[in-house]
């Protein structure tokens, strides 16, 4: 007792010690990250793959640090092997409006279903249907994925439950591929499955420099939310053991330029174990076709003297941006009463739009059918987001619909979707210079506008099609099952 040391302490905040360890890991984060947002990787990559008169490009593929979808992909019928593939996703598409990933699973596990592979869905049961619809889902095609859905809860993902399932079918015939939609498959499971591929639609890193951006469009007064302060401390410990177990996965596929960059440089995986291969769409739901735009316009209500017609589609949640895109817009009208916005969607900011008047038409969420209709109907279509990761499917829609794009400056867009300047307009995801850029395209006008959504619809069409992401895919399994696929051409 006499050793003891009575002498009071000065007291210590936690909470000032929390926050000094907050700031001392987002500057060390964040800094490499958003370097990364200014890393000019458009200019190497798509001058090297995207002019015509490039040379032929030949090697292994697991050494190639750009997109696949840059490459022509035979595809001969059938393909050189049948593969019985394995996907974990957490859901698979049930209603008309299926979220992003759902959707690019759906999209892409088809393609490759009637391609000849024989591919095994593993996921959480849908939602029972309106007792007055009918299933006429492509989901019953012969040519469809077989589709395991374990029991439980809809909509809630068990793996424990999907795995056995897995198991059981891989016992009466080995699966050729593993395949994990993100983190459906838990990394102490997914790191013992040597033939497994995940792909990644957003790293926690990612996620770190969505949260900062989008604590920097708090106005000047506006105090910083509690919840954000929560998610930047667990965000950080999330980063730390996703360098330390991502390297344990046979294939990482990253769904972005910058993803991949990440992955490799900030994530430390090797190099010949990441793969970048960007979303696609179907390119039979999404094309030009002037007179069904003509015919939308019409029934929704845009006049015939309207300017320029705006439009944006998704989820209409404050990390979309559309406080910022309500706020650029209205400030527009207050100069330009002859421009109009379409709004393709729903959530929260449904009825903020609605509350802008005649020059916002909000039409709620809409099926592929619909959008269609939608992209055509529009000059140019806006991506407000605040969201660095992954890489929205509306953006490809609307370019393979012929429509330019104007979008946030964040290195995933900017190294992947807007490669050129003529494919429409970036800006930093705040409001001035989102309310610069959409003023500078009605100055343009809607035949300039036009023109450039020419040039879209060319480079998503050479990029952005389902049959170009599936053969992409297809490559990389068949490399993963016998290493002389990955020599190319």
């Amino acid at each position: 007792m006499a050793m003891m040391n009575t002498k009071p302490k000065k007291p210590i905040s936690s909470s000032h010690s929390n926050l000094c360890t907050t700031l001392f890991f987002i500057v060390l984060f964040a800094i490499p990250a958003l370097f990364l947002l200014h890393t000019p990787t458009t200019t190497s990559i798509c001058t090297t793959f995207a002019a015509s008169h490039a040379k032929p490009w030949s090697g292994d593929l697991l050494a190639a640090e750009f997109a696949w979808n840059r490459l022509p992909f035979a595809q001969p019928s059938p393909p050189p092997l049948r593969l019985k593939i394995a996907v974990f996703s957490r859901k698979w598409p049930a209603g008309t409006t299926p979220g992003g990933m759902e959707r690019h699973a759906h999209t892409l596990h088809t393609a490759l279903s009637r391609r000849g592979h024989q591919v095994h869905v593993f996921t959480s049961p849908p939602p029972p249907p309106p007792p007055e619809t009918t299933n006429t889902s492509p989901l019953t095609a012969s040519t469809s994925p077989h589709i395991h859905c374990h029991e439980g809860e809809p909509g809630r993902w068990r793996y424990n439950k999907a795995w056995e399932q897995f198991a059981e079918e891989n016992q009466r015939e080995p699966f050729d591929v593993v395949h994990s939609e993100s983190v459906a498959l838990p990394h102490w499971l997914a790191r013992n499955v040597d033939n497994l591929a995940v792909s990644w639609h957003g790293i926690a890193l990612e996620s770190l420099q969505s949260d900062i951006v989008q604590d920097l469009t708090r106005r000047p007064n506006e105090p910083m939310s509690p919840a954000f302060n929560q998610s930047v401390r667990g965000v950080i410990p999330k980063v730390l053991n996703e360098i330390r177990f991502f390297k344990n996965y046979a294939h990482h596929v990253a769904i972005s330029d910058s993803c991949g960059e990440m992955l490799r440089e900030m994530y430390q995986i090797p190099r010949k174990r990441v793969h970048v291969i960007l979303n696609g769409v179907d390119e039979d739901d999404f094309r030009v076709d002037a007179k069904l735009g003509e015919d939308f316009r019409s029934k929704i209500g845009i006049p015939r003297n309207a300017t320029l017609v705006l439009g944006v589609a998704g989820r209409l949640v404050k990390d979309k941006g559309h406080p910022l895109l309500y706020e650029a817009f209205t400030t527009l009208l207050q100069k330009r009463s002859d421009v109009y916005l379409i709004v393709a969607g729903s959530g929260p900011w449904q009825n903020r739009y609605s509350d802008i008047g005649p020059n916002a038409i909000v039409l709620g969420s809409m099926s592929a059918s619909e959008l269609r209709g939608f992209y055509n109907a529009i000059d140019l279509f806006v991506n407000p987001t605040l969201r660095p990761q992954g890489l929205d499917l509306t953006l490809m829609e609307a370019m393979m619909s012929g429509k330019p794009v104007m979008a946030s400056r964040f290195a995933s867009i900017k190294g992947s979707i807007l490669v050129d300047e003529e494919f429409g307009f970036l800006f930093a995801p705040n409001v001035e210079s989102l309310l610069e850029a959409v003023e500078r395209a009605v100055e343009e006008g809607a035949k300039r506008l036009a023109r450039r959504g020419k040039a879209c619809r060319d480079y998503a069409a050479s990029m952005f099609t389902a049959r170009k992401m599936a053969l992409a895919y297809e490559r990389l399994f068949l490399c993963i099952k016998n290493y002389t696929f990955c020599s190319y051409p």
